[in-house]
Order: structure tokens, then C-alpha cells, then sequence
């Protein structure tokens, strides 16, 4: 039946052909819309999520690793076993909210594999993309994984049974990023196809998918902010766009970079975003005033690969030619990591940010801290 307030009949269930070839993936399944129940949904969420800060204020978070503590980080493990030594490389990592002992990785090798840092344990690997993978998120509440990959769909795993509950296909292009929302019911991707999408996760659905008209270029990467309101898009032109969700409306522009954007952080206190695109720079943004307030300029020739901040918006990570992590307000370099071989493609960092772990080419999952 549709809800009140729906403009979308829902689609009928769509039928997997998961495993068929390619050509399977070439169909995106049409659109349901955003009902008032999911706008609404959106709104409690975001206000809920605003009050919060606010109430936290300015409090660190008790046990947060000081600037000391990881001045001293140094590697403590390396696993190089999760992945395939023929198709080498790691290609994106993820550390579950709930849980830090636990990370995603994607692949080269058209696997993800969930792992436990403290067991050292393999405790999924997720077969069925038919190219790599270059999107991994873990769901901060469930024992869920998300992936994307070139082959131009998104799927939705099970940790516990291993095994691929669904097929979400919003884009007939390579999937160049997805994003989480803070209800952990809804996914946003983009895609070369020069499309953002925002789909249903536990019914494998696409509410809406938006391009825009303005700007004909390939997508390579999508954030949500922490809220869940807005979300930011990076382009294969160097623009850094910021869009409203429940008007899907593209609200601001960020230029100033050259060469396609490669990430894009929100810090969790609301304020910042952090880009980086292939000129050897982080560029910080304030979201308020709009305005790029400050360049981390990195050595010649040196390449990002991904950012994160910690969940108290205390540090900021890198991850490219090598893995550092940088003090937020005085964007002080803390420490640089050359312990990897090759490109170091995703970096996160562990609770209260007591460790720093890290994916790259050299197909290796690193682990820094206090010995």
C-alpha cells in the first residue's frame, strides 16, 4: 500500500540475478521518492543529533589520546593475509562506531573482508562484486557492511552470515563513493554517472537520484555531515558541492582545488569539512562562513587518498604517500607513519583515538598506538 504523503507508488521487490554477468548491473531500479514519513525521519534525527552537540559542547571526551600519546604512536601490527597476494591492494578500510576492534576492507580483489583487530581474526570475507572494491562502510550500530565497486553496484552485508542480503543498483556507472546517514537507515552514493542517490538500505530501494545540470561532470566522492541534513559531493572537475537532502538542492560550491577531488571528511563537531584532490593539498572549510580558512600544504608530488577526524573532532588523519595525523585548530602536524610500502588508500581512527589503523596497496591493514 503507498503511505499518506508518499508521491511514489514503492517499486515492486526487485529480483536478484546477483551473480549474472556485468550487464545485470547496467539496469538502475527506478526511483520510490521521498515520502513526508522519511523527510520527517531526516528532521527528528538532525535535531536530535544538533541538541546533542550542543550539549556537549566543548567537553573532550574522557580517555581521548592526548597530543603526547600519539606523538609516541608507533606501528603495532601488520596484516597482510586478508586480502588476495595476486591482485594486491587495499583499496578502502572502515572501524565499526560500536566496536573498534572491528574493520572492512576493500579490495583489489573484488573481496571485502571484515577482521578483528584483537582476535586477529577473519571473521567475514564477502564474495559477489565482479570488480574491485573501492567503498567500504561498517554500520556503526549493526553487525551490517556496505561496499561499492566499479561494477556499478552497491551491496548490503550480513557480518554474521556472510553473505549479501542486498543488491542496490542507483547508478549504471562505477559507484565512486557512499556514505552512511546518521539514521543508519539510508545510504548516499555517487557515481561517474554524474548522479548522488540516496537509497533505503533495509529495503534495498532508491528514494531519489540527482544530477546536476549545472555541472556535467563525474562524481568521485559523497560525505554526509554528521546531522544528516546536508552532504558534500566532490566532482572530477575539482568543485566540492554542498547539498541540501531534504530539498535536494545544491546550496553551495567550494572551487579552489585542481585535479579530481580524491575525499571529503566532515569533522563530527558540525563545522568543518576537510577536501583533498590530486594537488597535493587538504584544504579545511568553515561551513558556516563558507570559506576555505586554511591549506595544509603537503610535500611535492605528495598524494591523498582519504581523511578522517576522530569522533570528538580533536585530530585529523591522511592517508596517501604516507599515514599522519594532524591536531585540529592549529593543524600542527602530530606524526607521520612511512611504515607502508605503497599507497596508503584509507586511514580511521580507533576509539577515543588510541589507535590509528590504515589499508594500502602494499595490501597490508596497519595498526599505530602506544606500545
Amino acid at each position: 500500500g503507498i503511505t499518506a504523503g508518499a508521491y511514489i507508488a514503492p517499486a515492486p521487490q526487485p529480483t536478484y540475478g546477483a551473480e549474472a554477468g556485468p550487464e545485470s548491473a547496467i539496469q538502475p531500479m527506478e526511483e520510490t521518492g521521498m515520502s513526508e514519513e522519511v523527510l520527517q525521519k531526516l528532521q527528528d534525527k538532525a535535531t536530535l543529533l544538533t541538541a546533542e552537540r550542543k550539549k556537549r559542547g566543548k567537553t573532550v571526551p574522557e580517555g581521548l589520546a592526548t597530543t603526547e600519546d600519539i606523538k609516541s604512536f608507533k606501528q603495532l601490527a601488520s596484516h597482510t593475509g586478508l586480502h588476495s597476494a595476486s591482485v594486491p591492494g587495499i583499496l578502502a578500510l572502515d572501524i565499526c562506531l560500536k566496536d573498534t576492534s572491528k574493520i572492512v576492507t576493500g579490495g583489489n580483489d573484488k573481496n571485502a573482508v571484515v577482521f578483528n583487530k584483537d582476535t586477529e581474526q577473519v571473521m567475514a570475507i564477502l564474495k559477489g562484486h565482479s570488480k574491485k572494491v573501492t567503498s567500504v562502510i561498517y554500520h556503526p550500530e549493526d553487525e551490517i557492511v556496505f561496499t561499492a565497486s566499479p561494477d556499478a553496484t552497491i551491496r548490503v552485508w550480513g557480518v554474521e552470515t556472510a553473505q549479501c542480503g542486498q543488491v542496490i543498483r542507483a547508478h549504471d556507472a562505477p559507484v565512486t563513493g557512499i556514505s552512511l546517514h546518521a539514521t543508519g537507515d539510508y545510504l548516499l552514493s555517487s557515481s561517474t554517472d554524474m548522479h548522488w542517490a540516496f537509497s533505503d538500505i533495509r529495503q534495498g530501494r532508491v528514494l531519489t537520484k540527482v544530477s546536476d545540470p549545472s555541472s556535467q561532470h563525474a562524481l568521485t566522492c559523497a560525505q554526509f555531515h554528521p546531522d544528516g541534513l546536508i552532504f558534500g559531493t566532490g566532482t572530477e572537475d575539482s568543485m566540492i558541492k554542498i547539498w541540501d537532502l531534504k530539498g535536494r538542492l545544491n546550496v553551495a560550491n567550494f572551487p579552489g582545488h585542481q585535479g579530481p577531488i580524491t575525499s571529503i571528511a566532515f569533522s563530527e563537531n558540525g563545522y568543518y569539512l576537510a577536501t583533498s584532490a590530486e594537488d597535493s593539498v587538504v584544504k579545511l572549510w568553515d561551513l558556516r562562513k563558507l570559506k576555505n580558512f586554511k591549506t595544509l600544504q603537503l610535500t611535492d608530488k605528495y598524494e591523498v587518498r582519504s581523511l578522517a577526524f576522530d569522533q570528538s573532532g580533536t585530530y585529523l588523519s591522511v592517508a596517501g604517500s604516507d599515514v599522519r595525523v594532524y591536531l585540529c585548530k592549529q593543524w600542527q602536524e602530530l606524526i607521520s607513519f612511512n611504515d607502508h610500502t605503497a599507497m596508503a588508500t584509507g586511514v580511521r581512527f580507533g576509539h577515543n583515538a588510541t589507535f590509528v589503523a590504515s589499508g594500502s596497496m602494499d595490501r597490508s591493514v596497519k595498526f599505530f598506538g602506544i606500545q
